[in-house]
């Protein structure tokens, strides 16, 4: 064997050979092997969609005009404190829709230096006054970023929940219009799942108001600054749920913004799950003057407007740590957890599509698209050896590692497998042959003008490049449009596509001239079975 035809030969022999490489973790037979040969073998595989797979598609809607509303009532609350720490009096603060903030102030002289205040501290805000009103407006381009931030905030947090709650290989993405497209495969709960994407987690820590009647409240004479949340219990014999009611001061002394881990721990006395929190220094730091603050008073835990326990703070609890008791299940505390962890989303999130595609339909897709590309496989090759005699035995070897090329294309960049996937591996098996026809069919030409064996070879393969080239290259623009402004299927359409026709390139081109060349060129065969 000549050196021109070797290096060909070694070049993809190792082009095979990465290729087995890569694709053995997505094989059956990577679970039997040890675990230093898994060390050793990549770590991607080929991923099954949710068509092929079975699990939950979700398309949420964040509601970005509640996160403006939310950042506008923190703004009023450091406004008090700025306006009691300059001494400016007012008679009333209030927030306007989502316009701005509205300050009436008692004295008009102070005017000055709260407008001063305003420029310092909040550049978002421009000071309209009239008299005694001081009217802040929002910004328009602050508006807009605030609900930019808070999608893609809810996304993380969606991201982080999802990563805990152990889904592998979802698909979380943001759309247009304030949404954002979660697709989990393989779950086995969706209802739970969606519980927990959608749960707004806002922890807080609110004083009980024992100094009031609750039952006077209830009545409707609730003091100012007061509200009234309810615990909601089960009784554990008639599976009835008891609203129990909770007179609370309005201010939140803390939120769940300065934890940094909870955990499921069991409490040995009653052998039933709670939440253990853990705070960061500055959290710990007002926990600590808070129970110091309020010795003998009840401090509740409230989670989405829900109370969940209300215990005595008997002394000043300086660990930075508390617990959230609440008769939980086992999973509800687990849950609870994670979406602690994961933190609080910036804003309500409402499910406005759902999809649940079962496994059993998963694998019934599997079943027909594999059956289908045996089928489509089998019409090819078996045209390709009759009609092209030897020829077409060749070109059906390059077919069988053009299909090796693609999956294992795919196991290397860790794709999706999705059933438009399947169908572009079809369209690509028909695609395949079709350069060695062009190849083919030249080198017929040639050798009806009379050409020797070797010479129509090199010929046909020399004249048929440039239009395989040209064909290949204008498919794979199209394969990579479709990649880039395509979503979900559509990308993994061009997907499989795109590496299908790189590996057609390969495999038609470069391997099936190294067969031709073997044969011709070093075994000196004298006629063309073509």
């Amino acid at each position: 064997m000549n050196r021109g035809i070797l290096w060909r030969v070694v070049l993809a022999g190792f082009a095979i050979l990465i290729c087995l490489i890569y694709l053995i973790p997505s094989l059956p037979i990577y679970n039997t092997l040890p675990d230093w040969a898994k060390k050793i073998l990549p770590n991607k595989k080929i991923h099954l969609g949710l068509d092929l797979r079975g699990g939950i598609h979700l398309v949420l809607d964040v509601d970005v005009n509640k996160a403006v509303e939310t950042h506008l009532d923190r703004m009023i609350d450091d406004l008090r404190h700025e306006m009691r720490k300059h001494k400016i009096r007012y008679l009333k603060i209030e927030r306007v829709g989502l316009k701005g903030i509205d300050i009436r102030l008692m004295r008009e002289k102070n005017s000055d230096v709260l407008n001063s205040i305003v420029k310092r501290n909040y550049p978002e805000l421009k000071v309209i006054q009239k008299g005694k009103l001081i009217s802040l407006i929002l910004k328009p381009e602050a508006k807009t970023k605030i609900m930019n931030m808070a999608v893609e905030q809810a996304l993380e947090t969606i991201r982080n929940r999802v990563d805990q709650f152990g889904v592998s290989e979802p698909d979380i993405r943001k759309q247009q219009n304030n949404t954002i497209l979660v697709q989990l495969p393989g779950i086995k709960d969706p209802r739970r799942a969606i519980k927990l994407i959608g749960k707004t987690a806002l922890l807080e820590f609110k004083l009980v108001d024992d100094e009031h009647s609750v039952e006077e409240a209830l009545k409707g004479r609730i003091p100012p600054g007061d509200e009234i949340l309810y615990q909601i219990k089960k009784d554990p014999r008639t599976g009835r749920e008891i609203k129990i009611p909770f007179l609370l001061k309005k201010r939140t002394l803390l939120t769940g913004e300065y934890i940094t881990d909870a955990r499921v721990q069991i409490d040995p006395r009653t052998n039933e799950p709670y939440v253990l929190l853990t705070f960061d220094s500055r959290g710990a730091r007002i926990f600590a003057r808070i129970t110091g603050e309020n010795i003998k008073k009840r401090l509740a835990i409230i989670l989405d407007k829900k109370v969940y326990s209300a215990p005595v703070i008997q002394d000043e609890i300086t660990g930075g740590r508390a617990q959230i008791t609440g008769a939980f299940t086992m999973q509800e505390a687990h849950d609870l957890a994670i979406v602690l962890r994961a933190g609080a989303l910036p804003a309500p999130v409402k499910v406005i599509e759902e999809r649940t595609v079962g496994p059993s339909l998963g694998r019934d897709s599997i079943e027909k698209g594999i059956k289908a590309a045996l089928v489509g496989g089998a019409s090819v090759i078996v045209f390709m050896a009759v009609y092209y005699n030897l020829a077409g035995i060749i070109a059906d070897f390059a077919l069988i590692l053009n299909i090796l090329f693609i999956m294992s294309g795919l196991a290397m960049f860790g794709a999706t497998l999705t059933l438009p996937g399947i169908a572009g591996i079809i369209l690509t098996i028909g695609m395949a042959v079709d350069a060695n026809v062009l190849i083919f069919e030249r080198i017929r030409e040639e050798l009806r003008s009379g050409k020797g064996p070797t010479a129509a070879i090199d010929t046909g393969y020399g004249r048929a490049f440039i239009t395989i080239l040209d064909a290949n290259i204008t498919t794979l623009i199209a394969a990579l449009i479709l990649f880039q402004f395509g979503t979900g299927p559509i990308r993994g359409f061009a997907v499989t596509m795109s590496i299908g026709i790189v590996a057609n390139m390969f495999t038609a081109i470069f391997v099936t001239r190294i067969i031709f060349d073997y044969l011709y060129a070093i075994k000196g065969l004298k006629k063309v079975m073509i």
